[in-house]
């Protein structure tokens, strides 16, 4: 049998003790020459003259510059680079735009609905991961099925859809969270309110959201929610090597931390670190899963991991990448939107009272978790409001295979990356309307047929709210997502106000996924 505790001693991750500021010098050596003597001369000159906004102050697409192209201005703007692009597309007539990085290496920049499903649906074949994305990720991802194409990812699509679509995975998804809310969540809630404290709820989601995304991919808990709020180290070797991951797109060139990888010096050192130890982890716990399978009969209600491996599929290198995968795409994406979810009910209380009101009109004794939340349509409907004005994943882009022209006209080169932007998509007037600032669930809704107090659902097509990406890439874990969610909403709803600390909006920030800076303080208050 699979055993946990024996793991965790033999296995426990060891995270080295690096020197952080030491590392941030040796950064800083390796290059300080380059930018005293190249990137500062110019970066002064461009600073000077560049301008992205017209006279009546409306945002356009930057001045390119030979070698160095809109780099500058980039990096000006990189706090707030998902908003900065937003508001040019979304003041660009066909909410397109190029821009020039460096050394001839151009992105467009899109939120025109007939432009992505151009990408995602009809011209699939032409646009990949591609390379670029697919080595700066590789270390820490392989080829699992968010960094691959062509048929390694095909394979692993079709294994990972047959999995997702069985009752009995709905099933313990549904145990698995419900177990994680009554014995973990809702009790450090209760510890919170009582003891009139303060706690960041993001921080809360994200432990919870890892326990959950562990417990389904590995069949392993780590414990991250406990009441000791622990600094699980498999979570905080993932979280490392989550963000020195994504800090590799923003280098000038993609050689720099090439050169800092072969060298082995600064934060690529650290990354090594953090990859191999989670990735010796899992390894280890896939050799255990294997043993335990070996004295299994049945597979009810038992993780991704051991689906995968009775299926056939035993090579360890690629089971560890799907499953990486997997607690890559659950583990920030639901914490993201229910942390901004929890944020806009703070300050709309009219919606809390019509998601109380449904929760308490759906709720039933002996009901499964599936059954309660399935017809929760205007909770349903909030998470969707949410997250059009918070996407968990703001920008996705893909490689041009070779030569096209957009719907739009926009003429794309091969090798260009192409970005679909689902954070300006939310905020497109001609869309939503011209109140689309506001955070109006009922926007997804009608009164159903017959008149009445009913609401039912209207969905809107992919390529308009592409949350969930769209076309054969589609989010295999898109239903998931939203049992997950709902659950969680009614569970603390049920029993508790969330209630912000601040009254000023949070920064929006985004690594692999979107985040609130700083956390989200909150206070909690029981019901009565």
């Amino acid at each position: 049998m699979f055993t946990q505790d024996k793991t965790i001693h033999k296995y426990s991750i060891q995270i080295n003790s690096i020197n952080i500021q030491t590392l941030k010098k040796m950064d800083l050596t390796f290059t300080s020459t380059l930018i005293f003597f190249v990137l500062v001369p110019l970066s002064l000159f461009i600073f000077t003259k560049s301008k992205t906004t017209s006279k009546n102050n409306s945002p356009k697409p930057p001045k390119s510059y030979p070698i160095f192209g809109s780099f500058f201005t980039i990096v000006k703007n990189k706090d707030r680079f998902v908003q900065w692009s937003s508001e040019i597309i979304t003041n660009s007539p066909n909410l397109t735009f190029s821009i020039h990085r460096s050394l001839g290496r151009w992105i467009v920049f899109t939120a025109n609905p007939a432009n992505v499903q151009h990408l995602l649906k009809d011209n699939f074949h032409n646009y990949e991961k591609g390379d670029f994305f697919k080595v700066t990720l590789r270390d820490f991802l392989g080829d699992g099925i968010f960094n691959s194409d062509g048929q390694t990812w095909k394979f692993q699509r079709q294994v990972a859809s047959h999995e997702f679509n069985t009752k009995s995975l709905r099933k313990f998804v549904a145990n698995v969270v419900d177990s994680e809310l009554s014995e973990r969540l809702i009790p450090i809630l209760r510890k919170v309110a009582a003891e009139k404290t303060v706690i960041d709820f993001q921080d809360i989601l994200q432990r919870f959201a890892f326990d959950n995304v562990c417990k389904i991919a590995f069949g392993y808990d780590p414990g991250y929610l406990s009441p000791s709020l622990p600094k699980e180290k498999f979570a905080v070797a993932f979280e490392v090597a989550v963000k020195l991951s994504s800090e590799r797109f923003t280098s000038f060139i993609p050689l720099m931390w090439k050169i800092k990888k072969g060298m082995n010096i600064g934060s690529e050192k650290q990354l090594k670190v953090a990859i191999g130890e989670v990735r010796n982890f899992a390894k280890e716990l896939i050799r255990e899963k294997k043993r335990e399978l070996e004295h299994k009969s049945s597979l009810e209600s038992v993780d991704l991991l051991s689906r995968f491996l009775s299926s056939g599929h035993s090579d360890e290198d690629f089971i560890t990448d799907i499953v990486i995968s997997f607690i890559l795409a659950g583990r920030d994406t639901t914490s993201a939107a229910l942390t901004w979810f929890f944020w806009l009910l703070s300050d709309h209380k009219e919606v809390e009272t019509e998601i109380l009101r449904e929760i308490n009109g759906t709720a039933s004794e002996g009901a499964s978790a599936y059954d309660e939340v399935k017809d929760m349509v205007y909770t349903h409907a909030s998470i969707c409001e949410s997250m059009r004005l918070y996407p968990p994943v703001p920008t996705d882009s893909k490689e041009a295979m070779g030569d096209d022209v957009l719907p739009d006209g926009t003429v794309v080169k091969k090798g260009m990356r192409v970005a679909y932007h689902p954070y300006a998509m939310g905020r497109v007037e001609k869309v939503w309307g011209k109140d689309w600032v506001d955070f109006r669930p009922t926007r997804w809704l009608e009164r159903a047929e017959g008149g009445g107090e009913k609401w039912s659902f209207v969905s809107r097509d992919n390529f308009t709210y592409p949350v969930f990406q769209a076309g054969p890439r589609i989010c295999l874990g898109k239903e998931m997502a939203f049992l997950q969610m709902k659950r969680v909403i009614a569970g603390v709803l049920q029993q508790f106000r969330v209630v912000a600390a601040a009254k000023t909006e949070p920064e929006f920030v985004t690594d692999l996924t979107a985040k609130m800076k700083g956390g989200f303080p909150v206070r909690i208050e029981e019901r009565n």
